[in-house]
C-alpha cells in the first residue's frame, strides 16, 4: 500500500501544471472550451437549429441561444429518455443524472455523457486528489480507503436501455474497475436503494477498513459517523479510523455542521474540503485551507456565463461573460457543457472573492429565498446567522428550514425558523436575539424590516423533536443521496407539512 500512494501522489502531482495554467489564463481556456462544445455539437439537432456552423464568437453565440430552464429543454431529454441520439450532443446517451436537490416532487433528469463522465466528473476528481497532495505532500490517504456516502439508479421505464439514478450513483456505477478497490463497502452496498439498510450495512462492513477519506453530504455523513459509534463504543471516529485525514463535502454549507465534525472527529490534521458537483456538472473545489472558498474550474468542458442580479427574473436575461464578474456581487450561473446544456440556469448563486484566479463562495438558490416582504434572505445569510447564534450559545444543529409568517389582520410578518439541535443553546432568548442581529447586520432589506418592527417582528423559533427532519425526508421518500432539507421558501408549503406531520404524530400517540 506504501508503494502504491507514492506512485499515486507522483501521478496526481503532474496535473497541478495544468491547473496552474488555467488559473493564469482563464479566458483562453474558457474560449478554447467554447470553442470545442459549438464544434462537437454543429450537427446535432440543437446545433443545427441554431446554425452552430456559422457561430464564431461568444456575441453570435449570445445572441442567436436564448438562455434556457430545464423546462425549455424538457422535450429533447424525454426524446432522449426514450432512446433518440445526436439531438443535444453528438456521442451516444444511455446515463441520466436524476436532480434531486430539493424536495420537490418533479424530478429533473440530465443527460450524462461520456464527455462529462471523463472531462468533467472523473477529472474533478483527480484534480480534488491532485490538489490535496500537493497541499499535503505527506499524506498517506492512497495507504487506506474511501467511504462514499451515495445514491441509487435504476433502469428507466420509459426505455430499458436507458438507466438513472443520483449523481453519485451515475459515477460510481461508471468508474473503472482500479477505483473499485479504493472503496469501501463494495458498490453492492453504496448503490442500495434502501438507505437506512444502507447506511446499517456501511457501517458495519467499515469498521475493520483502514478508512482514510469519506465523500458525502455533510447531513446524510453525520448519521452514518453516529452508527459507526453506536456499533463500536468509541468516543469518537479517530478511534474507530486512527488514519483518517479528509472530508471531502458539497450539497449543502458545512459552517453549521463544523463543529459537530470536530467533536466526532477530534483531529487536529483532520482536513475539510468543500466540493460544487451537481447533476449538470462539477464546477469548482476548495483549493487553500480558507474555508467556504472554492476555485472555478475552467478546463472541465463547461463554458461559463452569469446573469446579474436584477436580471434573475427576466424571460430574457443578459449575461455577462467571466472577464465581467465582479468580486463581491451575486450572479446567477449559466452553462454550457459536454453533456448538451447550452445556456442552461442551473439555479444557482455564488458571489466571487477573487478574479486572480476565480474563486467563489455559493451564496443560494434563485428560487430559495425568502422574499415576502421585501427583506430578500437568501441562503447564505440564513446560514451565517444560524452559525453565529450556536457559536454564541453552544449549540449544534442537525437541520433547519425557514418560512415567511404572513401578515393578518392586527399581526406583523415574521419569519417562523423551524429547528432541529443536536445540542440544545444554552439560552434560546440569546440565541433568538444573537440570529437576528446577525441578520440585521449582514442583509440591509432586513433589517430595515424589522426597524421599530416595521414589517417584522423577531424570528419565531420552533424546536423540533429529534429525527423530525429525516422523518419527514423518510416520507417524502427522499432519505440519502444528495436529497436534502430546503433551507428557505417564499412560501409556507414545506413547514406546514412538517407541522402536520408532528400533530398526526402526537394525535395518534
Amino acid at each position: 500500500m506504501e508503494l502504491l500512494n507514492t506512485f499515486f501522489n507522483w501521478v496526481m502531482g503532474r496535473r497541478i501544471t495544468q491547473i496552474e495554467y488555467f488559473m493564469e489564463k482563464p479566458h483562453e481556456v474558457q474560449h478554447k472550451i467554447f470553442d470545442y462544445l459549438i464544434s462537437m455539437a454543429r450537427n446535432t439537432e440543437w446545433g443545427k437549429k441554431y446554425d452552430y456552423s456559422s457561430i464564431s464568437s461568444v456575441e453570435t453565440f449570445r445572441q442567436r441561444v436564448p438562455v434556457s430552464s430545464y423546462e425549455q429543454f424538457f422535450p429533447y431529454i424525454d426524446r432522449m429518455l426514450h432512446g433518440e441520439q445526436n439531438l443535444l450532443w453528438p456521442t451516444k446517451v444511455r446515463w441520466f443524472a436524476k436532480s434531486s436537490g430539493t424536495t420537490n416532487a418533479r424530478s429533473k433528469f440530465i443527460p450524462v455523457t461520456e464527455e462529462s463522465l471523463e472531462d468533467c466528473h472523473y477529472k474533478a476528481g483527480k484534480d480534488l486528489i491532485s490538489m490535496y497532495v500537493n497541499r499535503n505532500p505527506d499524506s498517506k490517504l492512497f495507504s487506506g480507503k474511501t467511504i462514499g456516502v451515495g445514491g441509487t439508479y435504476q433502469r428507466s421505464e420509459i426505455n430499458p436501455k436507458m438507466y438513472y439514478g443520483d449523481v453519485s450513483a451515475v459515477l460510481m456505477k461508471n468508474l473503472p474497475v482500479w477505483a473499485e478497490y479504493m472503496r469501501a463497502p463494495g458498490l453492492d452496498v453504496a448503490l442500495m436503494d434502501n438507505w437506512e439498510e444502507k447506511i446499517e450495512k456501511m457501517a458495519r462492513l467499515t469498521l475493520e477498513e483502514p478508512i482514510t477519506n469519506i465523500s458525502g453530504v455533510p447531513t446524510w455523513t453525520i448519521v452514518l459517523l453516529e452508527r459507526v459509534l453506536e456499533l463500536t463504543g468509541k468516543d469518537n471516529i479517530a478511534e474507530v479510523w486512527p488514519n483518517i485525514e479528509i472530508f471531502t463535502h458539497g450539497a449543502v454549507a458545512f459552517d453549521p455542521y463544523r463543529e459537530t465534525f470536530k467533536k466526532l472527529i477530534p483531529k487536529d490534521d483532520m482536513h475539510y474540503v468543500e466540493l460544487y458537483n451537481a447533476s449538470e456538472g462539477f464546477f469548482g473545489m476548495q483549493d487553500t485551507e480558507t474555508p467556504n472558498e472554492m476555485l472555478l474550474m475552467l478546463d472541465y468542458g463547461v463554458f461559463y456565463e452569469f446573469i446579474p442580479t436584477g436580471e434573475f427574473d427576466s424571460e430574457s436575461p443578459k449575461t455577462i461573460g467571466l472577464d465581467e464578474v465582479e468580486v463581491g456581487k451575486n450572479y446567477a450561473v449559466v452553462i454550457s457543457t459536454n453533456g448538451g446544456l447550452w445556456r442552461y440556469k442551473i439555479g444557482d448563486t455564488i458571489r466571487f472573492t477573487s478574479t486572480t484566479p476565480y474563486r467563489f463562495k455559493i451564496t443560494g438558490r434563485t428560487k430559495h429565498f425568502i422574499n415576502a416582504f421585501g427583506e430578500e434572505v437568501i441562503i447564505e445569510n440564513a446560514e451565517v446567522a444560524i452559525t453565529t447564534a450556536c457559536g454564541a450559545t453552544d449549540a449544534e444543529i442537525v437541520n433547519f428550514t425557514v418560512a415567511p409568517i404572513y401578515l393578518e389582520a392586527g399581526k406583523k410578518g415574521g419569519h417562523q425558523w423551524l429547528i432541529e439541535f443536536e445540542k440544545a443553546p444554552t439560552d434560546m432568548d440569546e440565541f433568538n436575539q444573537v440570529l437576528d442581529s446577525k441578520l440585521r447586520e449582514i442583509n440591509s432589506d432586513y433589517d430595515a424590516k424589522r426597524a421599530h418592527d416595521l414589517a417584522l417582528v423577531k424570528p419565531e423559533i420552533v424546536v423540533l423533536p429529534r429525527q423530525t427532519f429525516y422523518n419527514w425526508m423518510k416520507q417524502r421518500g427522499k432519505l440519502g443521496g444528495q436529497h436534502k432539507v430546503p433551507r428557505l421558501a417564499n412560501n409556507r408549503d414545506y413547514v406546514e407539512e412538517i407541522l402536520a406531520m408532528l400533530s398526526n404524530k402526537e394525535t395518534t400517540s
